[in-house]
């Protein structure tokens, strides 16, 4: 069943460059079921030892790229975008795009972001670009959705997460 996004704040979404945050985590990770979750070197291991690719960093020329295409696409969907974030490792997202299923905002941004890198980095054709699906918030609130513009806009400097 397609949850679509109504009376809500808008979305926090969060994806990662492929390899570069894999389940159990240093920095701590998320399962779908149970929320954070701590370490677990030997997992972190076991999926580090299954990459299919090499770990490939956005470079500055990529997160503008990227940047670029989820600004255009937003606005060409009329979705709000309240603020964008691409970094050498993840990107992060808020929007509010109402009346669409929420898993297809994640996934279109992405397949644009992929695109764009592809288009400028022939390294990355044949190859993902980012991990498979990503982290969606769903912002209730107006607090919960200027916690999440602090976050993005603020916060990822401060604890220098993959700039």
């Amino acid at each position: 069943m397609a949850t679509h996004l109504t009376n809500c704040a808008g979305l926090f979404l969060t994806w990662s460059v492929y390899g570069t945050f894999l389940q159990g985590d240093a920095r701590w990770w998320r399962r779908k079921t149970t929320g954070m979750s701590q370490p677990q070197p030997l997992l972190q291991q076991w999926h580090q030892d299954r990459l299919s690719h090499e770990v490939i960093l956005l470079s500055d020329e990529h997160q503008c790229v990227v940047d670029r295409v989820i600004r255009s696409h937003c606005d060409l969907r009329g979705w709000k975008l309240w603020a964008v974030s691409t970094r050498s490792n993840h990107v992060h997202v808020v929007v509010t795009a109402p009346d669409i299923e929420i898993t297809r905002v994640r996934d279109q941004l992405k397949a644009n972001g992929t695109r764009a890198v592809r288009e400028i980095d022939r390294r990355f054709i044949g190859r993902p670009v980012w991990t498979t699906k990503g982290d969606i918030q769903v912002l209730r609130t107006e607090t919960a959705l200027e916690q999440a513009l602090v976050y993005v806009e603020e916060a990822q400097d401060r604890m220098d997460r993959g700039k």
